[in-house]
Formats: C-alpha cells, structure tokens, sequence
C-alpha cells in the first residue's frame, strides 16, 4: 500500500524552517533562470516581430545588415519600376530608399549608447505596415524634423515629443512617436533620408530598400530578378529572414543561460539533499515503524520523492512569484533593457516573463527536487524496521 500524497504534506509543513530553506535556494534559481530567459525571449520577439513577409530586404551582396550596405541612386531607381513591386492608390511604387546610420545619444541617467538613425522617405509607413504614428505627426522633408520610437521616449536627452535631438553635425526636431507593436522599430529614429545622407557626407545616397511585393508570386520573382543582375551586385530577401537572422545570436544567449542555470540547479540540488538527509536522520523511528506497518521500501522511496518534488515545487511557485513582480519593477524602472545588435546599435527591450520561461524554470526547479532527492530517499528506503528501532533505543 502507498503512503498518501498528506503524509508527505505533512512533514514538509511540519519543519518550515528547513523547507522555507530549500525552497528558498531553488526559488533564486527559478528567478535568475527566468529573468533571463524572459530576456531572451523578449529580444527575439523584438526582432523577429520586426519582419513583415510581403516586404523584402535590398542590400548589397555579402552585406548581412543595413550597417553595411551601400547602394546608389541609379540601383534605387531600377528597383522601383521592377515588375512585381506593389502600388499605393495613387500608383506610387513600394519602395522605400533607407539609409542607416548609428550616432551616439546620452542618456538621461549619464552614459551614451549608440541608437539607430534610419534614413527614409515618405512612402516608408506604406511599405512598413506594422510601423505606425502613435504621437505627433510624421516629419517633413528638409526641416530637421524626426520621429523617435516609443522605447526611446525620456530614455534619452531631448528624446520626448517637441524636444531636440542631437546626433551628426545638425539638432533635430522630435514631431512624432513610432509604435510598432514592440518591434525594433520602436528602437530607432526616422528622420529624411536626404538630409540624413547629406549631414553623414555620404557619397552613396542609400544602406539599402525595402520593397514591398503585389503578391507572393511577385515576391519570389523579385528576388530572383534583383539576385540575377550583374550591374549592382544586390541581393534581396524575406524582411521576415532578415530580422530572423539578426535574431540567431538570442540562440547562443539561450545555451549559455540554461548552462548557467544547471550549474546553478547542482549547487540547490545539494542544498535539497542536505535537508532531506537531515529529515531521514531526524525520522529514522518514524521510517522504523511504517517499515513494520508493513510499508515496503517501495513505499518509503516514493514518499521522500514526493517531498523532494513538493520542495522542488515549492521553490518554483516562490521564484516565479518573485520573477513576475521584478520584471514588473525593472519594466516600470528601467523602461527597456537595451541589447547590442549587429549594427553595433542598441535595441531598448521591454522585460515580458512569457508562459515557456516559466515552463523551463519549473522543469528545472523539479528536475533539482527529484535529484537532490534521489540519495535520501534511497537511504530511507534502506533503513531496515529493525535497526531503524534498535538505532533509536540506543
């Protein structure tokens, strides 16, 4: 006959200070395992929610970001009129010219980073659909205006609706916030791409464009075409994969994170272990008499197993309690962590614990539960109801 789930209950209730102890060690390795995952998981939300699949990336061949392309006004103009680039209302091609450069901006707390400026013309929130005005107005052509991203307000000097900007040779005029659901776009700051070339002394006028395909039948054909043409040397592909492998660094963050987290998930298991090897020590008569009630050491070895897990438990349900809370107080703190991305710029990242975070620390917090339990169960289970008695009368 099995024990019941109460008894095992019971006896972790009944030393809290043990288990407040054990669960508190696992607890630490939940949050920190969780912040960073959540961290991650953000970055990679921030990039690859960046992409749009009808859009494609025009960069010069073996350029891998906007940072190191160039392209000239005459590849710009072909790329225009090319069979299969999408049309407003008014006939205007989908395709916006950009010019990425990246300045440094102080920050309001001291310090300085670097933050993408990106070139564009009008057209450019026709093409990005994702990308909208959410404050403000967009800029006007030739005046020093820009529009800033939303991650970007009060996180820098003069970063706010109506502030100045100071970056290159010029000041420029906030007129309007970008929204875009989060992406990176929310990271950057838009300005005239004609200005912004002139004030940079660029002699090739453009990083790169975006095309926006009629239909996706047009999209493959495009890439094909612009791929095939000797005279520029361009090269064009899905936003969605451009973004896709900006992203791929998150995935090294990734191993090294879960790394950390199991070297860290050994030294709690240890820790779990010391306080059911005491629990074994400190119950030998108890283990002595369920033994004689006919309890077998099957019995034994999963009632110890089950309160390693409950600690283990236990410890997840206190981590990811206090993982919720932090990320609320470093997001309300901090407005963004910022990452480097591959255009040495930063991309400011709101910290979102997701339900996958949460799902690895738990399988981690039981995973250090059931091997930290391993060893004390076995030993309880192999305590004969002879000796476990004769111990104690000793």
């Amino acid at each position: 006959m099995a024990l019941p789930l109460a008894y095992s209950l019971r006896n972790i209730a009944a030393r809290p200070g043990r288990t407040l102890l054990t669960a508190g060690v696992v607890a630490l390795v939940v949050v920190a395992c969780t912040l960073l995952l959540g961290l991650i998981s953000s970055l990679k939300h921030t990039l690859v929610g960046s992409g749009d699949p009808r859009n494609l990336v025009v960069l010069r061949k073996g350029s891998d970001n906007d940072g190191a392309s160039q392209i000239s006004r005459e590849a710009y103009q072909w790329l225009r009129f090319l069979d299969g680039v999408g049309r407003d209302a008014e006939g205007t091609p989908l395709a916006s010219a950009q010019l990425v450069i990246q300045p440094f901006l102080y920050k309001i707390d001291g310090g300085r980073e670097n933050v993408l400026v990106r070139g564009v013309e009008s057209v450019a929130l026709s093409v990005q659909r994702g990308v909208r005005i959410e404050a403000g107005r967009m800029f006007e052509p030739s005046l020093g205006e820009v529009v800033i991203g939303r991650a970007l307000l009060g996180r820098y000097e003069g970063a706010r609706l109506g502030g100045t900007l100071r970056f290159g040779r010029g000041t420029w005029v906030v007129v309007g916030v970008l929204a875009a659901d989060g992406s990176s776009f929310e990271s950057e700051i838009w300005a005239d791409v004609r200005e912004v070339a002139r004030d940079a002394r660029r002699s090739m006028p453009y990083s790169g464009v975006r095309l926006r395909a009629s239909s996706e039948a047009g999209l493959a054909q495009l890439v094909e075409r612009i791929g095939s043409d000797p005279r520029y040397a361009l090269e064009a592909k899905r936003e969605t994969l451009y973004y896709a492998e900006q992203a791929e660094s998150a995935d090294a963050l990734y191993i090294l994170v879960v790394g950390i987290a199991v070297l860290a998930g050994l030294g709690a298991g240890f820790g779990a272990a010391n306080t059911l090897y005491a629990s074994v020590a400190s119950r030998t008569r108890e283990i002595g008499t369920l033994r004689a009630l006919g309890f077998s050491r099957r019995d034994i070895l999963r009632s110890f197993e089950v309160e390693a897990l409950l600690l283990g438990g236990l410890g997840f349900v206190l981590g990811a309690l206090a993982s919720l809370a932090l990320a609320a107080l470093l997001r309300s703190w901090l407005g963004g962590v910022a990452f480097g991305a591959a255009t040495f710029t930063n991309n400011v990242v709101e910290l979102h614990v997701t339900a996958s975070d949460l799902l690895v620390a738990l399988g981690m917090a039981l995973a250090i539960g059931a091997c930290g339990g391993i060893g004390p169960a076995w030993r309880a289970a192999g305590l004969r109801p002879i000796d476990a008695l004769r111990r104690i009368g000793a």
